[in-house]
């Protein structure tokens, strides 16, 4: 009896330890990922550029960031944080204004050849001072960079001329591609044509317009990673992709799906598809092109942002497709997001429409621009660009507003934008990370800004982001961002309409995913594998 008596307390404290331990339990119990096979993946469309420097687009990120390190990440399973890559530790000067970062032994390029600090500095060069005809969108977050030191080889010394909160995550971006310096002491353009970096996978074909493929990297730097063989990308059109998903043709896309596309999958699939889903930092923008009349009256553009009618699209729109929040420059859950009260307090996003459009139709007035007639400039990608420009089209034609709905693929629309041959474009806003540091950035004057579709030049948005990108305290911090948020949509530059929830199916033998709020996050495919 005493026996029995002992080990049922035995048995007893096991079970309470285990509890305890809660998810460091799970480790012991979990599956082991196991090496080989081929992951195929679609991906709406070619490439606008191969170069992550230059890139916006997840028609290059999603083929080209398996070939690529990062010197840190952002962390897949908390944003808020980072992560080593190359990088294998870190220090911050007391002042903040420099940071030392010791790189991993042993790592190596796809032709054989070392990365060093050497490469660390050329890549972080090319991006924040790119020479003559090399594109950099980025430009502008990385100014305070005043140089970049190599004591050895091992080691990279950023010295900054201004600290700012933001510094790590903004170094942490995933279009942050580290590149052979050698390569490109040879030809500072190699990364818009050739891939040669030092990710999981190396290149091995690319046939424009069908597919990519790659191989597993041997010499990758984070074994005994990766487990996959290889990857195949498919290049597939909107319209193909779920009877793609639906026939095994592809595996999964990486951005997010439709209800209807994914409710099919699954009453086809069922306990044979995983389904992921949260809310996405990726928010649909109207940009209007401020150096063309009548854009340049902020009249009109606050007329058209107030005749948008948010609170129902976002009802009706996430019924039948990945539009499906309602909120502000920031992304909703972020601790940096407008609560409901100070939300409805902004031009275009109180829930009284009808008071709402008829400002809208004084504005115009007033400005005489009544029966105005604009181009939108669109994507030609159902969910969610096409759903979000024919609501968008509706909702100006209830304040007298003709719209002619143009919808192109991202090549022409993107050449659209950087030429400035545009009335309004359907963009997007989405680096996955809800620093406003790196959100705001994009809103900076145009003479400023690499990356300012509008070409607006606002000398208070310039103060007001130097003030949040110095900020080390929160208090004060979250009230720079809604002094700037209010002074951006009463101006309308460029307006938010509508937050996406993202949607991943997947096969269930697909392992070791991880759900991000950002299709641009943990892109490098090193941690998926295949089960049996």
């Amino acid at each position: 009896m005493v026996r029995q008596k002992a080990l049922g307390q035995w048995l007893a404290t096991a079970l309470l330890s285990i509890v305890a331990l809660g998810p460091y339990a799970t480790p012991l119990m979990a599956e082991q990922p196991r090496h080989g096979g081929t992951l195929v993946f679609a991906v709406l469309g070619d490439p606008p550029t191969l170069d992550c420097h230059a890139a916006s687009s997840f028609a290059t990120m999603h083929y080209v960031s398996p070939h690529y390190s990062l010197l840190i990440k952002i962390d897949p399973n908390d944003p808020s944080k980072v992560v080593p890559d190359v990088a294998a530790s870190w220090a911050a000067a007391p002042d903040h204004l420099s940071y030392t970062f010791k790189l991993k032994p042993g790592i190596k390029f796809h032709d054989g050849s070392p990365l060093t600090s050497a490469d660390v500095k050329a890549s972080f060069d090319r991006i924040r001072n790119p020479a003559q005809g090399i594109v950099s969108i980025r430009k502008s977050i990385f100014q305070r960079i005043s140089e970049i030191e190599t004591p050895d080889a091992s080691t990279a010394v950023f010295k900054l001329s201004s600290p700012s909160p933001a510094f790590l995550h903004t170094l942490a971006s995933p279009f942050n591609c580290l590149y052979s310096a050698a390569r490109l002491a040879q030809n500072p353009n190699y990364p818009a044509t050739d891939i040669m970096g030092s990710g999981p996978f190396q290149f091995v074909e690319r046939v424009a317009g069908a597919h990519w493929t790659a191989k597993r990297f041997d010499d990758y730097f984070d074994k005994p990673r990766p487990y996959l063989d290889g990857f195949r990308a498919i290049n597939t059109s909107p319209q193909a992709l779920a009877t793609a998903l639906q026939s095994g043709q592809v595996m999964t896309q990486f951005r997010t799906l439709s209800p209807a596309v994914r409710d099919r999958l699954k009453g086809a699939l069922g306990d044979d598809l995983k389904v992921y889903s949260r809310v996405y930092d990726f928010l649909i923008v109207v940009a209007f092109n401020t150096r063309k009349k009548p854009f340049d009256d902020a009249r009109v553009r606050r007329a058209l942002s107030l005749a948008i009618d948010r609170h129902a699209g976002a009802d009706a729109l996430s019924k039948v497709s990945s539009l499906a929040f309602v909120g502000g420059t920031q992304r909703p859950e972020s601790p940096w997001a407008a609560n409901e009260t100070e939300l409805a307090s902004l031009p275009g996003f109180g829930k009284d429409i009808a008071s709402a459009r008829a400002e809208a139709r004084r504005l115009l007035k007033e400005a005489g621009q009544e029966g105005l007639k604009l181009r939108l400039v669109n994507r030609n990608i159902a969910d969610p660009y096409t759903s979000a420009g024919v609501y968008l089209v509706d909702q100006w034609r209830q304040i007298g507003v003709t719209t002619e709905h143009a919808q192109v693929d991202v090549k022409t629309l993107v050449t659209s934008m950087q030429s400035g041959e545009f009335d309004v474009i359907i963009d997007f806003q989405g680096e996955g990370v809800d620093d406003p540091s790196i959100v705001f950035a994009r809103n900076i004057s145009a003479d400023v800004s690499s990356y300012n579709p509008s070409g607006f030049i606002d000398r208070k948005v310039d103060h007001l982001y130097g003030r949040i990108d110095s900020e080390f305290d929160v208090v004060p911090r979250r009230q720079l961002v809604r002094e700037m948020e209010t002074h951006l949509l009463t101006e309308a530059y460029q307006v938010p309409f509508l937050w996406l929830n993202r949607t991943v199916t997947m096969p269930s033998k697909v392992r070791g995913f991880i759900m991000t709020p950002s299709h641009f996050l943990n892109q490098d495919l090193s941690g998926l594998w295949l089960a049996d």
